[in-house]
């Protein structure tokens, strides 16, 4: 990876987490496809990270403790991403995460308004860039981002 520096790194992962979900956003309010459950939960990390690296430019104290954040947080956007891509490609089964139940429903106007809802299942893939879902993208972009996070660990400044 190349030798940058550490404020550089940490304006690569703002950037590219405002730019994920800056599409994410676009790709569902303006181009009209609606997310699963778990793409609305794999938005999660990037939302946290702006947080984490605001207060990192914010509090310079404990930089140490940003870093572990990022690293869990950009660990946890993997694992995420990861079980979603297997939902997708058959290796996982759904969990109550992807599905919808009515059987929870009381009233008949629960359950006129439950089928009002569309729900996307986590295994359909509604919107492909180049052949691959966005939740394949997610994995790699994942990754590379936990990477510049153990980058940013390692830098003694």
């Amino acid at each position: 990876m190349f030798n940058l520096k550490k404020e550089t790194y940490l304006k690569i992962l703002f950037l590219l987490s405002f730019t994920i979900l800056f599409i994410a956003y676009f790709i569902q309010y303006f181009l009209g496809f609606q997310p699963c459950n778990l793409c609305i939960i794999e938005r999660v990390p990037y939302i946290l990270s702006l947080v984490v690296l605001i207060c990192f430019y914010l509090f310079k104290k404990d930089l140490i403790f940003y870093n572990i954040l990022l690293l869990l947080i950009f660990s946890f956007s993997f694992l995420i991403s990861f079980y979603h891509l297997g939902i997708e490609q058959g290796f996982f089964n759904e969990s109550n995460l992807c599905i919808s139940t009515v059987s929870d429903l009381i009233t008949k106007e629960e359950i006129l308004k439950s089928l009002k809802e569309i729900n996307i299942s986590c295994k359909d893939v509604t919107f492909k860039i180049f052949g691959f879902s966005l939740t394949s993208y997610n994995v790699i972009i994942s990754i590379f981002m936990f990477l510049i996070s153990i980058k940013i660990y390692l830098i003694n400044d």
